[in-house]
């Protein structure tokens, strides 16, 4: 009895853990525009450090 309820507890918990996550996930997520134009600067600045440094 008491390995059915705290298996029920665990399932419930594991569920809700999984809920806030895939929330927490959708709420936090940047948009694809963002990450582009991020990734753009730094490979500009990437390029103007080893251009730099060849000189």
């Amino acid at each position: 009895m008491l390995a059915k309820t705290w298996k029920k507890i665990g399932i419930f918990i594991l569920i809700v853990a999984c809920i806030f996550n895939v929330m927490f996930k959708l709420v936090k997520k940047i948009s694809l525009n963002t990450h582009l134009k991020d990734t753009v600067q730094y490979v500009q600045e990437e390029y103007q450090e080893m251009k730099n440094k060849t000189k």
